[in-house]
């Protein structure tokens, strides 16, 4: 049989599709973060702090939240703060050009006092063990009585403005912040002004406008005058980046409902959205949860155009000039111009062209529009929307961003406007003040809002993860059987079906990030605390005394990890994703990126793959067939999302140490050797990284340009090194089994040299983060991550390697 011959072009033709199929399939998957930003776009400024500190009075104390009735259901019993004119020991004094991270000195200084126990021993420990015994019999003097760890969950500098904006236009800043809350207010926006007179976006940033804008109406809201030199300076940074017009669209949003910007010069936000059917590819409840919860409130209150009568408000009238150019009429600006005026140092995440001819035809239909019918049905959606929110949750909505805009919307649905006593009656505006304290912390800084009611959960996982790992459950014996009591307690038990008619899925058998009647758990979080279940419950004495955890119980929460894998084999955060990546074309925000879904992370598929592994170990015939095929999926993502370098960008905490952390966990898990190509490769990226002093550190800016960034001096440090870094990098090259193993010993010694005393270790720079560019406090992971480490090392790596 004679063959025709095959073209040239054929050939061509057939290696180029081959070509071209390998590529595909070698292809980042969505949810990659992206390589280095160009360097004319990287974070290059610093941050520069003033010396002089303002002191925060004496007299703050935690206690546990009370009860309430007017609440829907029980409180989860967290620290909240109380003022008492009682004199007590003075805090700290905060200074913020060494650290702008507050070590959590009042509330860590309030638990001990309370502790009645034996004190951590005072002399130098001879070896490994003896560090982490010393250490944890510090941090269980911090433990709460009902068994979780508080601790400062501050940072960005965005929310606190909104409580303050909300308390003030209801009328209620009397009941919301009396005068102590005010004057300790005062002191953190003080503290945390920088010489150029400006804020930044979080607490390590350098001054932007939506820091600034914000944080200075909030300082001339809780009583400081217009003629006082920080608001002076706040003022001429604002002139020399073109005044609030050229604020963010979030800032230029709460402007508006104060009644000190106009409504003509904000983008669009309109209800009508939420009445597009469910198959539309652009249907917001296909947005990541945070996104469309924020601008669920929001577009409520743009299709009222409320807005407060600044005019008759003496401050409120002032704001009017002060925010913007000296001689600049308020009157007489041309809103319309500044839609979408940013300044340069705040825009982060440009508005893409395709997302401004959207709003530009938005801007039509609210001119020429819209139809009221069509208004007042999506008007009235939204609303009922948010308040199945504030049941479901509550009244803590996901976050402080909404939280704001919820306790403002329930006052105004109730007809404060109109009536502000009859408001003020009302079963939800009462309920949402009970709730704003489950956001306020108190520190050495000041008054802040934290970036969630909390951290609890997520810190006491890891800090019960480290005591099993440090072989000391039995020897902490009641701090265990309190975070065990605690952990079972606080599993969701809620929403079983989901709550399909506003996007929500089945939430039964997940962990929150801090409490369960918070109700929205997180794929990371439930898997942490998984583990920490799986691993305490081996042993005797919670066996024998703690409260019983129904295997039933432990079943939901793999359902419920399950049913959260993405189809790329990766984990997302609150809910599956639901949108694809182009529609980060129409991010509406300037200073954030990554929004619009909800993507896959290393950090949460790992977490997810090591509770599933630890649970088939223990129930090794419930679903283990679709567990098994879980990971390695999860290993597949894991391995697509490594970049060149052999790093992972760590999407929730600073930052590659972080990520290279959970990689390599995650690999391991699945069945990975320590010698397969990926972990070799970040093993040798890690210790490349290393520090002349044996440790690891980064500055944040290796989350905003997504390089890595050492330092030769980062915050609270005397180098380049900070415990936590340090510590992630030794969990990370201790799980791969580091052949180095003097790099890993000089890493330990570090952490040792830094003890303190009393077995804490001190606060130093920014350790979390989230959307790209703000920063977040961890005061926890200063304590539970070196204790994490040097107790791996005592434990097995060092015995492995003939070392103590």
């Amino acid at each position: 049989m004679i063959r025709s011959p095959v073209s040239i072009e054929t050939v061509a033709l057939t290696g180029g599709v081959c070509v071209a199929v390998l590529v595909w399939l070698r292809r980042r998957p969505a949810s990659y973060p992206g390589d280095a930003i160009p360097p004319s776009k990287q974070l290059k400024r610093e941050a520069k702090f003033q010396e002089k500190s303002h002191k925060v009075d004496a007299g703050w104390k935690p206690c546990v939240e009370a009860q309430s009735e007017v609440l829907p259901h029980q409180v989860s019993g967290q620290q909240v703060w109380v003022y008492s004119s009682e004199k007590s020991e003075d805090p700290v004094l905060f200074s913020p050009a060494n650290n702008p991270n507050s070590s959590d000195h009042i509330f860590r200084q309030a638990k001990l006092k309370e502790w009645k126990g034996p004190q951590p021993d005072s002399d130098i420990p001879l070896d490994c063990l003896s560090v982490v015994r010393k250490g944890f019999s510090f941090y269980q003097m911090l433990q709460c009585d009902d068994g979780q760890w508080a601790g400062d969950y501050g940072g960005p500098h965005f929310l606190l403005p909104g409580f303050v904006i909300a308390a003030y236009i209801t009328g209620h800043m009397d009941t919301i912040f009396p005068a102590p809350h005010c004057k300790a207010i005062q002191a953190y926006l003080l503290n945390h002004q920088q010489e150029d007179g400006g804020w930044g976006s979080h607490i390590e940033s350098p001054s932007t406008m939506f820091g600034t804008v914000l944080n200075y109406v909030a300082l001339r809201l809780v009583g400081v005058e217009a003629e006082e030199e920080a608001c002076q300076k706040g003022r001429q940074f604002m002139r020399q980046h073109g005044g609030a017009l050229y604020a963010p669209s979030w800032a230029k949003f709460w402007l508006a409902v104060l009644g000190v910007y106009e409504w003509q010069g904000i983008a669009p936000v309109p209800p009508e959205m939420w009445l597009l059917p469910q198959w539309f590819p652009l249907h917001p409840g296909r947005f990541w949860c945070h996104c469309r919860m924020v601008y669920l409130p929001m577009c409520w209150l743009y299709a009222r155009r409320f807005t407060f009568k600044a005019a008759e408000d003496p401050i409120a009238s002032a704001l009017r000039s002060e925010l913007y150019q000296e001689g600049q009429k308020y009157q007489q600006i041309e809103w319309r111009r500044y839609v979408h005026s940013v300044a340069d140092i705040d825009n982060y995440s440009p508005i893409h062209p395709f997302m401004r001819v959207l709003q530009e035809a938005l801007l039509f239909y609210e001119r020429f529009g819209p139809w009221k019918w069509l208004r007042k049905i999506s008007s009235d959606f939204a609303l009922e929307y948010m308040q199945s929110e504030d049941l479901e949750t509550n009244y803590l909505t996901i976050g402080p961003v909404s939280k704001a805009l919820h306790l403002l919307a329930s006052w105004v649905a109730a007809g404060g406007e109109t009536d502000s006593n009859s408001a003020a009656r009302s079963t939800a505006f009462r309920a949402h003040v009970q709730r704003v304290p489950a956001y306020l912390w108190v520190a050495e800084d000041g008054m802040k809002v934290q970036g969630y009611n909390g951290s609890m959960a997520w810190d006491t996982s890891f800090a019960m993860q480290a005591a099993v790992e440090g072989g000391l459950v039995s020897e902490f014996k009641d701090m265990s059987k309190k975070a065990w009591q605690w952990l079972v307690q606080e599993q969701v038990r809620s929403l079983p079906h989901g709550d399909w008619r506003h996007w929500r899925q089945p939430i039964q058998g997940g962990w929150g990030f801090s409490t369960a009647e918070q109700a929205w758990p997180v794929s990371d979080t439930t898997a942490e605390a998984f583990k920490a279940v799986l691993l305490l419950r081996k042993h005797a004495c919670i066996k024998a005394e703690g409260v019983p955890m129904p295997d039933q119980h432990l079943f939901d929460t793999v359902r419920f990890l399950l049913s959260y894998q993405n189809g790329d084999g990766g984990w997302a955060t609150y809910e599956n994703n639901r949108g694809w990546s182009w529609y980060e074309l129409l991010n509406p925000s300037e200073v954030f990126g990554d929004i619009m879904i909800d993507y896959s992370y290393v950090e949460c598929s790992s977490s997810a793959m090591q509770a599933l592994m630890l649970f088939t170990e223990q129930f090794p015939q419930h679903r283990a067939r679709e567990i098994a095929g879980a990971i390695q999926r999860g290993a597949r993502f894991i391995e697509a999302m490594q970049r060149s370098d052999g790093s992972w960008y760590g999407c929730w905490g600073n930052c590659f140490t972080y990520g290279c952390w959970f990689g390599i966990e995650g690999l391991l898990c699945a069945g990975r050797p320590a010698s397969c190509r990926p972990i070799e490769a970040c093993v040798k990226f890690l210790l490349g990284k290393q520090n002349s002093d044996g440790g690891w550190g980064e500055d944040f800016a290796s989350c905003f340009n997504r390089e890595y960034a050492a330092r030769e001096k980062l915050y609270g440090c005397d180098s380049g090194s900070t415990v936590v870094q340090t510590s992630w990098a030794l969990l990370a090259l201790m799980a791969a089994n580091c052949k180095d193993i003097e790099a890993v010993q000089r890493g330990i010694a570090l952490l040792r040299r830094r003890q303190l005393s009393t077995g804490d270790w001190p606060q130093e720079n920014v350790a979390g983060v989230f959307n790209r560019s703000i920063g977040i406090t961890y005061t926890a992971f200063r304590n539970v991550f070196p204790l994490w480490a040097i107790g791996r090392f005592a434990a097995d790596y060092g015995p492995r390697h003939g070392c103590k």
